[in-house]
């Protein structure tokens, strides 16, 4: 498990009012998906204390598959329905869950991953991704993240060309 860094606020409203002024200004003036998402993934992985694994699943040819992320290998191709990921996208809605282990049909693609929080990305009124972060502790994740997780994925909506994305379709 990583450190948290010193430069994030360890109150965490604090700390997401953080990030997400960081990500307006990394994302300001760059439309490309796969690049916003990158850094996107690279930010969270440094702001975010006792995480694993975060990053991005998007729709292709109908079922979900690995984007940019960061942490240990992660599975390639996820059923639209399947795991927490594929559940969030099938009910269209976040999937906070305190005990990865209580999930019915959870994947495990790192077996330290005790916690999860899964947040579906939006263009044109449709399903085109996910935003999926892991962690190693049990109820790792509460409402002030989802909250706070929920806007980056409104930044990241707003931000980024998805119509022009290779992965979207």
């Amino acid at each position: 498990m990583k450190e948290i860094n010193s430069m994030y606020p360890s109150d965490k409203k604090e700390c997401y009012s953080l990030i997400h002024s960081q990500l307006k200004s990394i994302l300001e003036d760059e439309p490309y998906v796969i690049p916003n998402l990158s850094n996107t993934s690279a930010l969270l992985n440094e702001a975010l204390a006792d995480i694993n694994w975060v990053g991005f699943y998007l729709i292709h040819n109908n079922e979900l598959l690995l984007g940019p992320f960061q942490g240990k290998i992660a599975c390639v191709h996820i059923a639209i329905g399947r795991g927490v990921c594929g559940t969030a996208v099938l009910k269209d809605e976040t999937q906070l869950i305190p005990d990865v282990h209580e999930f019915p049909g959870h994947i495990a693609c790192d077996s330290a991953s005790k916690s999860e929080v899964v947040i579906p990305i939006h263009s044109d009124g449709r399903v085109v991704g996910v935003l999926d972060i892991d962690s190693p502790i049990t109820q790792r994740f509460d409402e002030m993240d989802k909250e706070g997780l929920e806007e980056i994925v409104r930044i990241l909506e707003t931000s980024c060309n998805w119509k022009d994305s290779i992965f979207i379709g």
